[in-house]
């Protein structure tokens, strides 16, 4: 596909999610897509380590290993710190929306290590880790998939309480 005609699909898509986002929804479809890509491409690097087939190996800091989680833990204080100052063009910003949501996979993906306070990431317990991944990815999925429903839902529940009580 020519550089031009790849560059008019672009527009395209950008103009769709004009049409079709709100700011909330763009955000969270790009927090969605970054923690499934993050994950998958994190899972992918450890494999790769670990196999000795990709030409590095773990980050360390004074001879103490780093784990991704605190590269996370970091990425979720910069956000946390975006959203108190309140900075009106970063909030709510698609590029804040992606670093939230790699920094939540690379915590999620050592999810089991935070539980237990032990590396078990190759263990049979870390598999629990990769469960709390995949279900935050399907939970958002399907939150995404039909927020229209949801939110009406929530709306006709809560009429229905609010009913209810004045009766």
């Amino acid at each position: 596909m020519a550089t031009a005609a790849i560059a008019r699909l672009a527009e395209d898509w950008r103009r769709a999610a004009d049409q079709h986002l709100t700011p909330t929804k763009r955000s969270l479809m790009v927090m969605w897509a970054a923690f499934g890509t993050t994950f998958g491409t994190v899972r992918f690097i450890t494999h790769g380590i670990r196999g000795g087939w990709l030409p590095w190996g773990n980050v360390s800091a004074g001879g103490k290993h780093l784990h991704h989680y605190n590269i996370g833990i970091a990425a979720l204080a910069g956000v946390g710190l975006v959203a108190v100052r309140g900075d009106e063009p970063a909030v709510g910003h698609p590029a804040v929306a992606a670093v939230y949501g790699a920094g939540a996979a690379l915590i999620t993906d050592e999810f089991a290590l935070l539980l237990d306070l032990q590396d078990v990431y190759w263990a049979k317990q870390g598999r629990v880790s990769v469960d709390v991944s995949f279900g935050v990815l399907a939970a958002l999925g399907g939150y995404l998939s039909a927020a229209p429903f949801w939110h009406e839902l929530v709306r006709r529940t809560h009429r229905r309480l609010t009913a209810g009580s004045a009766e």
